[in-house]
């Protein structure tokens, strides 16, 4: 029979870290909350039988986010077989709120005392026998990060699970409110046995009104109960949760008082001093510009600008068509089928393949930068920006997140407790461009601007302005207008990134790229090589006589405006919809070519009688900026939990990503030679209904009585 062991902790304790050393997974690990957003589950080296559970963190077992729910949920009513409690020894006091709590629901508790180098480094001293008696549980010094100790507590939770020792710290709280407990559990003993009564007696005392649910009570035992609680509140003269809180924070001090020693030296930190920098008021927005362009420029422009184009010349360039192309004549396949392999998959699957070296050393960067410490910074920095323009450093942890892809960026909007703003950072989370963009970035980058290197930051640019404006104009709208919520966050101190984690989170999210070129893409190719192959009439004809071209031409009209008229570009718009990279492998399907270096003269001049210039980076801009794959359009119909919000998202997305791209071609082309037209004047129409949006009062609503009740009703 399997044992299962949770590790709960409060965001940036080390449980992933911990979970990856436990079971050899490869979990990526951020400096933020809300990169586990669901329990993952692994089993423990050496021990099959163990199964360790990664649960999201929080803060306590008062949850309002959607993230600290799953924890709350899964410790409460699955039950594991025992926990371990994983605790930043570095900032113990903080985490011990939680500690206190997990003794309390009937579950064996073990502590690891993570980080516990880093207290030595600081010459601070834990008595961790002493901790351990005092809050009934036992404790293991670890360092996650340094593989030190995990097995230690690990043997320890399974010794807890088989032997379902539970020790309970009694003296927590002050006579009264014992006495009280004690009342309100010999109360519910007689209504059920299968409780953990002082779990739910602490609960009732706090007026938790979720938890009456759960409990079968009779009108009696609710009065009764009702004034237990209610002479206890008389006494302190505060209400049950508060005194709860009160009493849980006056143990830990006295906890913290007896077990722990800290350095009477006073030193500034290299963390501090290099905050005083990166963190400045007037320093923080041009440093995280500066950090933003070199990233793109080494990613897109140098180091994987020249790999790319290695992979292109001599992997998908010749080494593939070559060789596939000798296979198949030594087979002998019909015409059709090497037109399918060739015109279809190579050149389609090829096309995106080839920008691998460009997206693997993107997220090389990105894993350096949030492993060492930065990103979380960048939170941090961003709340002052977002705060003025309706939103909070907690809308901004999802849309970093969603570099990378944005179905986990949209997930992760669940560490936001207000609806309102959970709402609305799903609709502006996809707007940053992710890893799936990148190839579009890239390719419009080198076909059109011969390689300059400004093109790929002004997309990443492009789209925090987008989310910037987006928030203003939404939250002047009565479905999201409200304070933004307060933005909390612990920066960790800087520290050397570990080669084995930003190689493992280059690798997964390269991984992902390259499984869904094989599986989503190769599909969406082969469907664009039918429809481009065959008329209607089932006949293999021409490009420009197929069922594609005739499809291409009827919804081209749309995109006229937005400079880009040809079927072709209108065709591969759509099939972004499928999947971002799906924009590349179309073109690689449509213009007939494998591979996409910037040295093809007849590569790149295929594209360059398309576009103009202007009208490319109009391209961009609505393939960045409009409705995100079917994927993420998933993920937001399953954290909206609605259809309708579903659908409003994509709408706005796809509406705001063509007004900019109408805005940016019209306006620019006024500035090439083209006379004032229609187009110019619709687009200075759209300029000043933005302005207007952007401008104006907010709608009146009274937000500080009906958020509260929102988030309750909607999260517990």
């Amino acid at each position: 029979m399997s044992i299962k062991i949770a590790l709960a902790g409060n965001p940036n304790c080390g449980k992933t870290t911990m979970f990856n050393d436990l079971t050899g997974s490869s979990q990526y690990v951020g400096n933020w909350p809300g990169v586990t957003v669901e329990k993952k589950e692994g089993k423990l080296k050496g021990n099959k039988n163990v199964i360790i559970q990664d649960l999201p963190g929080i803060y306590s077992l008062s949850p309002y986010t959607l993230e600290e729910v799953v924890s709350r949920n899964y410790l409460i009513n699955e039950k594991p077989d025992s926990i371990i409690n994983i605790v930043d020894g570095s900032n113990i006091e903080r985490n011990l709120y939680l500690t206190t709590q997990l003794a309390e629901i009937g579950v064996p508790v073990v502590m690891a005392l993570n980080m516990i180098d880093i207290v030595r480094k600081n010459g601070d001293t834990i008595d961790t026998k002493k901790l351990g008696e005092m809050l009934g549980c036992e404790v293991v010094e670890t360092s996650a990060l340094k593989g030190i100790g995990s097995k230690d507590v690990a043997q320890k939770a399974i010794e807890l699970a088989q032997s379902k020792a539970n020790k309970i710290s009694n003296n927590i709280f002050s006579d009264s409110v014992e006495k009280a407990i004690s009342k309100i559990e010999n109360i519910i003993k007689e209504s059920s046995n299968d409780l953990n009564l002082r779990w739910f007696a602490i609960k009732l005392f706090e007026r938790d009104e979720k938890i009456n649910e759960q409990i079968s009570l009779d009108g009696n035992m609710k009065s009764e109960i009702e004034e237990i609680i209610s002479d206890c509140e008389s006494k302190f003269d505060d209400d049950g949760e508060s005194i709860i809180t009160n009493e849980r924070y006056e143990y830990i001090s006295k906890v913290i008082k007896q077990t722990v020693h800290t350095s009477n030296k006073v030193k500034v930190s290299v963390s501090d001093k290099v905050d005083r920098i990166v963190t400045n008021r007037i320093l923080a927005l041009p440093i995280f510009v500066g950090i933003m362009f070199l990233v793109y420029y080494f990613s897109i422009s140098t180091v994987g600008g020249w790999m790319t184009d290695w992979v292109n010349d001599n992997f998908f360039g010749d080494f593939v068509p070559n060789n596939v192309q000798w296979i198949l004549n030594s087979i002998g396949t019909a015409d059709w089928l090497n037109s399918l392999i060739l015109d279809g998959i190579v050149a389609g699957v090829g096309a995106v393949l080839g920008f691998v070296p460009q997206m693997a050393m993107l997220f090389l960067c990105l894993a350096i930068l949030e492993d060492c410490g930065y990103m979380a910074r960048i939170a941090f920095i961003m709340d002052r920006l977002f705060r003025r323009f309706g939103l909070s450093g907690k809308s901004f942890i999802p849309i970093l997140i969603g570099t990378g892809c944005g179905v986990p960026g949209i997930m992760a909007t669940r560490t936001i407790e207000n609806e309102r703003d959970r709402r609305m950072t799903v609709i502006v989370t996809t707007f940053i461009p992710c890893g799936a963009k990148l190839p579009i970035i890239a390719l419009i980058a080198g076909a059109l601007f011969k390689g300059a290197a400004w093109v790929a930051p002004s997309a990443y640019f492009i789209g925090i302005a987008a989310i910037i404006i987006s928030g203003i104009i939404l939250k002047k709208t009565k479905l999201f207008v409200g304070k933004p919520a307060p933005f909390v966050m612990e920066l960790p101190p800087y520290h050397v990134p570990g080669v084995k984690g930003v190689l493992i989170h280059m690798w997964e999210r390269s991984k992902a790229f390259m499984r869904k070129a094989g599986t989503v893409i190769l599909l969406a190719t082969v469907v664009i090589w039918f429809l481009s192959s065959f008329s209607w009439r089932m006949q293999m004809v021409d490009i420009e006589q197929s069922m594609l071209a005739s499809i291409g031409r009827f919804i081209a009209p749309i995109f006229t405006p937005l400079g880009w008229d040809n079927w072709r570009a209108s065709v591969a718009s759509i099939t972004g919809l499928v999947a971002k990279e799906s924009v590349v492998g179309t073109f690689g399907v449509l213009y007939g070519f494998s591979s996409v270096a910037d040295n093809g003269a007849e590569v790149w001049g295929r594209l360059q009688s398309s576009f103009t210039m202007l009208s490319a980076y109009s391209f961009l801009i609505f393939n960045l900026l409009c409705a995100p794959c079917f994927a993420a359009i998933g993920a937001v119909r399953t954290e909206m939990n609605s259809g309708k919000w579903t659908l409003f998202s994509v709408g706005y997305q796809t509406g705001f990503a063509y007004i900019i791209a109408l805005i940016v071609y019209e306006i620019g082309s006024l500035f090439t030679g083209k006379t004032f037209g229609v187009g110019s004047a619709v687009a200075i129409a759209f300029i000043l209904l933005l302005l207007y949006m952007i401008f104006r009062k907010p709608s009146k609503v009274d937000v500080e009585v009906t958020d509260p009740d929102m988030r309750r009703k909607e999260v517990v």
